[in-house]
């Protein structure tokens, strides 16, 4: 069980720090590629529910309703980089590594039932040989060797 609450820890410690290079990237990268067709910032982009939105100097709204889908739009593309990021840097390359060893795996056992049954043939043998050397019984037939 101490081992799973460490590994626990390590995913906490190491999704938050992923959480900041993620969020980076959106703020450094994503938000002035859009800048260039709009605003810096996806936190700007809004629309007004009711009627036209006034803001004050602070660029808070002081009349109407805004619907604020540039946030959305960033906690989006945030989640959508992350998800990207898990699946190909650790859930493909483990699915990868858990089919090669169940490879191996059937393999060895594939192996094994096949040295099991070597055995088997040559116990047969022994015990054939042996009951031919008392002299007193023949072998049981094929079909009854068993």
């Amino acid at each position: 069980m101490r081992g799973n609450v460490i590994d626990l820890a390590v995913a906490v410690v190491i999704g938050t720090a992923f959480t900041n290079v993620v969020n980076s990237v959106v703020k450094g990268l994503i938000n002035p590629v859009v800048g260039a067709f709009g605003t810096k910032d996806l936190d700007h982009y809004r629309s007004c529910l009711n009627g036209p939105c006034e803001t004050n100097q602070a660029g808070e709204v002081v009349k109407g309703i805004p619907i604020m889908w540039g946030s959305v739009l960033s906690a989006t593309l945030s989640f959508l980089i992350t998800a990207a990021v898990v699946y190909f840097l650790m859930v493909l390359p483990m699915a990868r590594f858990l089919a090669r060893k169940a490879a191996r795996q059937k393999l060895a056992e594939e192996k094994q039932v096949e040295v099991e049954a070597a055995e088997i043939v040559l116990l047969r043998e022994i015990r054939d040989e042996l009951i031919a050397q008392r002299g007193g019984a023949n072998p049981p037939p094929p079909a009854a060797r068993s």
